[in-house]
Formats: C-alpha cells, sequence, structure tokens
C-alpha cells in the first residue's frame, strides 16, 4: 500500500500526462486514500479530466475537488446563451432524444434531467456537452428506461437464441415481463450446459437491450 507522498506523487504524475492538463497548475494533497485536488483551470472539461486521473489511480478512496475555474480572454456567459448551446448541441446530435430531456441553467451550472432507452444515448449526452465553453459545471441525471414493449422484447430475445448453433430454440419457452426475461426448458435440457448456455446467452441479449 502507497504512503501519503508516493500516493501523492503518483497523481502528480497521472495529471500531467492528460493532454489537457499538461499546462494546468494543479494541487495534490493526499492523506489515508483520500486525495484533494486544488488550482485553477481555464475550462469545465479540464475540471473533470483533473478529477478522473486521480480516482483512476490506484490507492486513491475517496477525490475531494477544489479546483477553481477561471476563463480567460472571454467575460461571462448569460445563462439563457448558454442554454441556447445546449439546446443546439443537443438537437444536432442524432442520437439523443431532445424531446425527453430537460435543461436547466443557473449561474453557469447546466443540470441535465430526463430518461433514454439506451446507453450510448447518454454518452453521446455527456459527450455533447464537452464543447460548450462558459461552464462552471455540468449535472448530467439521465436514467436508462427500456422500452416497455414485451412482444418486440419477446422476439428479439427469440431470435438471438435461434441463431446459436448449439441451442434449439424450439425447447426454449421465452416471455418477457418490462426488463425481467423469464424462461423455461424441457426437464432432458434442465441441468445440462445447454441450459447454462442459455442463460448467459438470455443475460447477454438482455445487457446488449440495456447498456446498447
Amino acid at each position: 500500500m502507497r504512503n501519503n507522498e508516493e500516493l501523492q506523487h503518483v497523481v502528480q504524475e497521472g495529471i500531467k500526462w492528460e493532454p489537457l492538463l499538461k499546462a494546468a497548475k494543479i494541487g495534490v494533497r493526499a492523506e489515508e486514500g483520500v486525495v484533494t485536488l486544488t488550482g485553477v483551470v481555464d475550462s469545465y472539461p479540464k475540471k473533470v479530466e483533473a478529477e478522473n486521473a486521480a480516482q483512476s489511480v490506484h490507492g486513491v478512496k475517496v477525490v475531494v475537488e477544489k479546483i477553481e475555474i477561471k476563463f480567460v480572454g472571454v467575460g461571462r456567459k448569460p445563462d439563457n446563451e448558454i442554454a441556447k448551446e445546449v439546446v443546439n448541441a443537443l438537437a444536432g446530435h442524432w442520437k439523443i432524444p431532445n424531446h425527453n430531456i430537460k435543461i436547466k441553467v443557473e449561474d453557469d451550472l447546466v443540470t441535465l434531467e430526463g430518461e433514454v432507452h439506451w446507453n450510448y444515448q447518454r454518452v453521446a449526452i455527456h459527450k455533447a456537452m464537452d464543447n460548450i465553453k462558459g461552464l462552471s459545471g455540468i449535472s448530467i441525471e439521465i436514467k436508462i428506461k427500456a422500452e416497455s414493449n414485451d412482444g418486440v422484447e419477446k422476439e428479439a430475445i427469440e431470435r438471438g437464441l435461434s441463431r446459436s448453433s448449439i441451442l434449439n430454440a424450439k425447447e426454449i419457452l421465452v416471455q418477457v415481463e418490462g426488463n425481467e426475461v423469464i424462461h423455461s426448458v424441457c426437464p432432458k435440457m434442465e441441468f445440462s450446459a445447454k441450459h447454462y448456455l442459455l442463460k448467459k446467452s438470455i443475460l447477454l441479449l438482455k445487457n446488449r437491450r440495456l447498456h446498447g
């Protein structure tokens, strides 16, 4: 286990290796796995990059982030201008169902709330915010809620199982209730290796549906 000085040094080196942070002056203090970051950066993405770099270091239990943002060369943007840029950024991305996203801007802080059906849509929302300047912070509270069309889900699971060269789809009965997949098999298959493969296949198909 690293002592405080070693952990501090490793975190400092990790921050220096990040492309966005080469010229940034970030202070690091480590104590019993708790790392405190201080300093000043000129954009929100740099602040997040420093926090992520610290969190990725083995031995770091908690990151206390006290980094300030001071914009260089530009004045503070009005909240309504930031709001317009957020709306345009979401509307310009085909992966994002922006009609499901609520936007709030207050004192340069953007809060996004809503639901999407796929994880790649939530990732796209994060990326869409990267190029917006003048933000003091972003809070993205987006939940993944699978479409509750059980018939479509059932067909998707059955098609996935039918593609297997090992499993016999005729021996398997599939039912779907919301996000839960219920299956039953013939007695001779119940304790076989095929049944184990079936359970793994259903779990994989379900995860693909929920997380993209």
